[in-house]
């Protein structure tokens, strides 16, 4: 038997997950900065021949991140970076054991602060921070155990 005759390689099976697929103007910056601010692996690019990128993906604390540059025209010739439509309403977030240490690291490599890290009413170290291709990106550490009625009561504006 020849190897052109030889059986398919079996399919890895199905590992079931969420993965957020973003638009940016330059997937390699994008991931250079991944990279550098969240410590990401670099899993492939697709390229067009025109060598922009229609396909990328990196591994983010142990979650796969997608993205694409941007294609206004397979969009109706409408651009879709949160530049071009004003903001974003997705937050990506992270969960970490040293949220200081990673939040800085993402600050040093360029990300903006919109949330300072505090240690907020429902148990975690939270914050929030903007990279520069205007993807926001929480992050929190659970730093205590707080009961559901407390929770309950500050949600309904009776706590501390």
């Amino acid at each position: 038997m020849t190897s052109s005759d030889s059986a398919p390689e079996a399919l890895p099976p199905v590992e079931p997950s969420v993965s957020p697929y973003i638009i940016v103007e330059d997937s390699r910056a994008a991931i250079e900065f991944y990279k550098n601010a969240f410590g990401a692996e670099e899993l492939g690019i697709l390229e067009t021949p025109d060598g922009k990128v229609m396909h990328a993906a990196v591994k983010i604390n142990g979650t796969t991140i997608m993205m694409n540059d941007d294609f206004p025209e397979y969009n109706d010739g409408k651009s879709s970076t949160p530049a071009a439509l004003g903001g974003t309403p997705v937050t990506i977030h992270l969960t970490v054991p040293n949220v200081d240490d990673w939040f800085q690291r993402a600050v040093d490599a360029g990300a903006a602060v919109e949330m300072p890290l505090e240690d907020q009413f429902w148990g975690d170290r939270f914050g929030v921070i903007k990279d520069p291709f205007g993807h926001l990106w929480s992050m929190g550490q659970p730093v205590k155990v707080v009961d559901p009625e407390e929770l309950k009561k500050y949600a309904a504006g009776g706590g501390e």
